[in-house]
């Protein structure tokens, strides 16, 4: 198709995204997306961005380039923890995307609803590779927008039996128990503490804004598996040095997890590089091994990557396009 220097930029809201490309559509895109990655594939400069004096909060602009689908652009995050407690979303901002050949402006979308739906969509793809075939007993860490995003997603990938969850408020943990029920799930069980929520969980989601370990190595069952979402900066870690040490330890994209890794950096410092097994998309394309037996535990750090966000905006521009959703802007 070619482009004009008018063409019309296409506008997608939230709304548009999650009705464009259901969680199920986005597993098999992400995936696509990891092993391409993995065959070199992408362009990823690490993210960079800026931290408003006193606070937690940050700007931070993640570019990126795809091979396939080709696919250029960049997603503008603004991230702010508190925003939970005021009603509104963590993460807010845009994916822009723009034609690969022709450098033309395509589409600026809603970057909160594709954060969610990728990321989420990624661990489903990590936990399909590593995850024992039958690990049914999942144990979410966390009950903000990315735990419901988990939890649905895993329940993709893995039929589940037990579902547990552990919040800092208890009432946002049985809200969550609650809202989060569905149609063939089992019932969300609430749990006081974090190590009870563990106990024999074979599969686990920490998505928390913890700074600090909340989660000891030796409260994961053996052979477990376990994603670590929350944390995404080199000072930030959800679980101790002990899990790192016990794991065999995978990642989206070894650049920004030997920059961004918290867990890994914290504990095994200058030998990090030597504990990476392998990315996520290298065990997808058969070059490094994923689980090897039934006691080994697996962790996947997620950090997230522009590959993910360009992949997804790529199929969520197509589908808009066909359907004729969105609201066309001239530049």
């Amino acid at each position: 198709m070619s482009h004009t220097a008018s063409t019309p930029v296409l506008v997608i809201s939230g709304a548009d995204v999650r009705r464009l490309l259901p969680m199920q559509d986005c597993i098999p895109i992400v995936e696509s997306a990891m092993r391409e990655v993995s065959r070199g594939g992408a362009q990823l400069p690490l993210r960079i961005g800026c931290v408003p004096p006193g606070t937690q909060n940050i700007l931070a602009v993640m570019p990126g380039y795809l091979d396939e689908p080709a696919s250029i652009g960049a997603k503008v995050i603004a991230v702010y923890p508190a925003n939970a407690q005021r009603g509104l979303s963590s993460h807010m901002g845009v994916v822009v995307l723009f034609e690969a050949h022709e450098g033309v402006p395509l589409a600026i979308i809603d970057a909160a609803s594709i954060t969610g739906l990728r990321t989420a969509a990624a661990t489903a793809v990590a936990t399909k590779a590593l995850a024992a075939d039958d690990a049914c007993d999942l144990a979410i860490i966390g009950t903000g927008e990315q735990a419901a995003a988990h939890l649905h997603a895993i329940s993709l990938v893995r039929k589940l039996r037990s579902v547990r969850v552990w919040g800092r408020s208890k009432e946002k943990a049985y809200a969550f128990a609650d809202r989060e029920l569905a149609p063939g799930m089992p019932r969300i069980e609430v749990y006081a503490t974090i190590r009870d929520a563990l106990l024999g969980a074979d599969l686990v989601c920490t998505t928390t804004s913890a700074r600090e370990p909340i989660v000891e190595g030796a409260w994961i069952a053996q052979g477990a598996h376990v994603n670590l979402v929350g944390a995404s900066s080199a000072a930030a870690r959800e679980v101790d040095d002990a899990l790192v040490l016990r794991s065999s330890f995978f990642v989206d994209f070894r650049g920004s997890a030997l920059a961004q890794a918290g867990e890994l950096l914290g504990a095994m410092g200058t030998n990090a590089a030597r504990h990476i097994r392998g990315e996520i998309g290298e065990v997808l394309n058969g070059t490094v091994p994923g689980r090897t037996d039934e006691f080994e535990v697996t962790v996947y750090k997620s950090l997230g990557i522009a590959a993910q966000d360009l992949a997804a905006a790529h199929a969520i521009y197509r589908r808009a396009r066909e359907a004729g959703v969105g609201v066309r802007a001239e530049l």
